[in-house]
């Protein structure tokens, strides 16, 4: 049996920005009782609490999860109150330059929404992420807006070489990501297996976007075993057969 499961977040234990439900939080529960679990995902630290661990109870068995916002590129765990073991953020001028070249992209592209709904552009430490409706966009606008990722590959199309040293990646709905080369679900399970030192073979990871192109995707190099889902009905229903399978 694996020792540590590793989740994405968006999609896969919540829908978009939105706080995991009382059933998924009751099974995270269960699971945190008998393994470790991970959660890896392009969001910033803020984005985990109000989505996740606001709903968790705030006890021992939170010494179990370790977060890792940005696709790894910092780390929190629980010792009776959460500590950032690092962060590897980008430097001002690095983000002033990404934040301009997004901005250029998204005029040139065409899809510039005239209202949105919250910032278009925020700084995730070592991430930026634009979101072409608005960080606070409803859910369902988001999920009609780039179904088919048509509008975001354009974008990055046009982005992709003023950013030529950068990683430009698709998350989300209505997200492009911003990395350095490398960062991503895979550097986040190496993280893990430094830190924790669980080997890839004793983890499972559980997403939603493990599609080619997928931000999901990278983890798939690593070798570890990978279960796709449609949403968090489907993550409930994995988690309940690993309880299924480590419960006494």
């Amino acid at each position: 049996m694996k020792k540590l499961i590793v989740f994405d977040l968006d999609g896969t234990l919540a829908k978009s920005k939105s706080p995991i439900d009382a059933s998924m939080a009751s099974l995270l529960t269960k699971l945190l009782e008998v393994l470790q679990v991970a959660v890896i995902s392009g969001g910033a630290w803020p984005q985990f609490r109000s989505q996740m661990l606001a709903h968790l109870p705030q006890d021992r068995r939170l010494e179990r999860l370790s977060i890792l916002p940005t696709s790894g590129t910092r780390f929190f765990c629980y010792d009776g109150e959460w500590r950032q073991l690092y962060a590897e953020d980008f430097a001002d001028d690095e983000k002033a330059a990404i934040s301009a070249a997004l901005n250029k992209a998204l005029d040139q592209s065409g899809f510039r929404v005239a209202e949105p709904q919250g910032p278009i552009i925020e700084d995730r430490g070592g991430q930026i992420t634009m979101s072409a409706l608005g960080q606070d966009a409803p859910l369902e606008a988001k999920r009609t807006w780039d179904h088919d990722f048509a509008k975001r590959k354009a974008i990055k199309a046009i982005l992709t070489p003023l950013l030529p040293q950068y990683s430009v990646g698709m998350g989300g709905t209505t997200s492009i990501d911003i990395t350095r080369p490398g960062i991503d679900k895979a550097y986040g399970i190496g993280k893990l297996t430094t830190v924790l030192g669980v080997p890839v073979k004793d983890m499972l990871f559980v997403g939603d976007a493990l599609f080619p192109g997928g931000n999901d995707f990278p983890a798939t190099r690593t070798g570890v075993a990978c279960i796709k889902v449609r949403d968090p009905e489907e993550t409930e229903r994995v988690i309940e057969a690993v309880l299924a399978c480590v419960t006494p």
